[in-house]
């Protein structure tokens, strides 16, 4: 399949490709052949427009239509074949693998949010007048859910398929009843463009409006300034840095009518060993997470960027036992290969902080993994001590690729004063054998609170889509503490409650109708 390089503005390839920008092939850093339009302030509007028009007869779609329709997407994306693999892999330099197992979690989504759809899992609340009810009736009420309205998305630079064109946000949006204009991602623009003939095929093949999805490529920063800020918008999800985060929150806030912003901005996803797992699992625990945090080039919205331990020559717990871990953790990390980032930037970006972090007083660099072409990145491990980690406000801060910084405490109640120190995180796991269970209900009932998903004695790399999974966070880790990224709720994103009081039957939506 050809790329073309333009955006699908409702159904029609538009855009000038002789003035736009190229991807890079993240193995050889070169640019890419195609080169993708930088769509117009009238391209985008169009979109925008034509989707406030599609919302019409979309959001008036039975459950039972928006299931197939969603189902559709997913055989047609399946459909793509080798080409859809092989692309995403060049752009982002992700190994087949990956990115054939994040194929599937796009289409499992897609296929979740069908399932519960035809199952009427987003249901009613329904309350019968009672007439006889002393000293006033009781009124017919019942509560039900309309659609906001038109969605941005803005695409994620490392999950091309899973958070991009037809992820998370555009699944549950789709499956809301809101018509999608997607941002593409400029580091995986022909991926994007692949998966939007896929839901273009699925339009066609579903008989529905063509405005109620269209792809805007582009490098300009005016386009995401004018998708937050149009009037048709009415929800926006976001996955991102926390710099373009906020640039965006604050436009939609400078709104005359506000709306939702679902960002996701950052976590360091903060690792606890106790005390009685250092001793007892030293060497395994140190691999698990060196393990966990070389994933991908650690380039997952959960890689484990901190590790928290108590142990050190002012420790009360042995030193030897510390050092025992430390000396695993270095010489596991010290044996991972050298890899790509997603792109030449995010690679020079990470270079650039591992230089920062070796530069702090109070922090050493413990081991860096194997070197390779000049084109590739390295893992890195820091140690420091939590006098130092309290005074650095750097050391608080993702630092976006595989790094990991152990930060050593003295005894628990310093453990439990760096959570306090702690700004939200999407995860945070505790690492504990039975004997460490008091002091690890101690530490998991003030953590709680600083995290939207606590795990015990598992790695947070992976997330599961699932109906009790909740991806999101206090802040920075996400901008609306109270959603889900991932998983079925997520569609209450896009959805508001309206409740209907004695309304007549035939004026009833169909799913309020009993």
């Amino acid at each position: 399949m050809t790329i073309s390089g333009k955006n699908l503005i409702a159904g029609q390839w538009t855009g000038d490709t002789t003035n736009g920008f190229t991807a890079f092939n993240a193995y050889s850093h070169e640019a890419m052949p195609t080169t993708f339009a930088d769509a117009t302030k009238l391209e985008v509007n169009t979109a925008i427009n034509h989707a406030n028009e599609a919302f019409i007869s979309y959001s008036q779609l039975s459950a039972e239509k928006r299931a197939q329709f969603l189902r559709t997407i997913g055989d047609q994306i399946m459909a793509l074949g080798d080409e859809l693999i092989d692309t995403a892999c060049a752009e982002t330099g992700l190994p087949t693998m990956r990115i054939q197992g994040e194929r599937g979690r796009t289409i499992g989504q897609l296929g979740l949010f069908a399932d519960l759809l035809e199952k009427g899992e987003y249901k009613a609340v329904i309350e019968l007048a009672d007439n006889d009810r002393q000293p006033l009736p009781k009124p017919d009420t019942r509560l039900g859910y309309l659609p906001l309205g038109v969605v941005g998305v803005f695409a994620a630079s490392n999950f091309p398929l899973a958070f991009s064109t037809a992820g998370g946000d555009t699944v549950s949006a789709l499956a809301a009843g809101c018509p999608v204009v997607m941002k593409a991602h400029a580091a995986h623009p022909a991926t994007a463009e692949l998966v939007a003939r896929a839901i273009l095929a699925a339009i066609e093949v579903c008989e529905l409006d063509k405005g109620v999805f269209s792809l805007i490529q582009g490098k300009n920063y005016a386009i995401a300034s004018q998708i937050v800020t149009h009037s048709h918008i009415k929800a926006v999800g976001f996955t991102g840095s926390e710099r373009v985060g906020m640039i965006l929150q604050q436009q939609i806030n400078e709104r005359p009518d506000p709306i939702p912003f679902y960002g996701e901005l950052g976590s360091i996803n903060p690792q606890y060993i106790m005390p009685e797992k250092l001793a007892q699992d030293t060497q395994a625990i140190a691999q698990g997470l060196v393990a966990s945090l070389v994933m991908g080039q650690g380039q997952f919205c959960t890689s484990p960027g901190v590790w928290v331990v108590i142990g050190g020559e002012n420790a009360k717990e042995n030193d030897s036992i510390y050092q025992g871990f430390v000396d695993s953790a270095a010489q596991s990390l010290s044996e991972q290969a050298a890899g790509v980032m997603l792109t030449p930037d995010m690679c020079q970006s990470y270079t650039k902080a591992v230089e920062a972090r070796k530069a702090i007083s109070g922090v050493e660099l413990l081991a860096t993994g194997l070197s390779g072409r000049e084109q590739d990145c390295s893992a890195a491990l820091f140690a420091t001590d939590f006098a130092t980690y309290e005074s650095t406000p750097a050391l608080h801060e993702e630092l976006f690729g595989f790094s990991a910084l152990i930060v050593r405490c003295d005894d628990f109640s310093q453990m439990m004063k760096l959570t306090e120190l702690l700004t939200g995180n999407l995860t945070a796991s505790i690492h504990a054998a039975d004997e460490d269970l008091d002091l690890s209900a101690q530490l998991a009932q003030t953590l709680a609170y600083k995290v939207g998903r606590l795990i015990y004695n598992q790695m947070p790399t992976g997330v599961e889509v699932c109906a009790s999974m909740n991806h999101g966070g206090p802040f920075p880790a996400s901008t609306n503490i109270r959603t889900t990224s991932v998983g079925s709720e997520a569609i209450k994103r896009f959805q508001r409650p309206i409740c209907y009081q004695n309304m007549p039957y035939a004026l009833l939506p169909k799913m309020l109708q009993s």
